[in-house]
């Protein structure tokens, strides 16, 4: 058994995450590990668990909340459902 890093459940389940820096996290639900790893929008402060938005290396839930705080404007779009001019 292996014990949540989040909320100290130690459980037979438990999983490994491991990331593109080379840590390793260990959790026992998704939800756990979305509530560490999930990066967090900088507009609204919700934790990012779809494809979100990231405009020069900052992380937005959508590009409403990406056109709030970054200067390209209507340039910056949802990849989800987009379609070509």
């Amino acid at each position: 058994m292996a014990t949540c890093e989040v909320c100290g459940n130690d459980y037979w389940m438990a999983f490994e995450v491991r990331t593109v820096s080379g840590d390793v996290h260990t959790f026992d639900c998704f939800e756990c590990a979305a509530h560490k790893l999930a990066p967090i929008c900088e507009h609204c402060d919700v934790k990012i668990l779809g494809h979100g938005v990231e405009v020069a290396g900052r992380f937005f839930c959508c590009a409403h909340c990406a056109r709030h705080e970054e200067t390209q404007g209507a340039e910056i779009r949802d990849a989800v459902g987009a379609r070509p001019a």
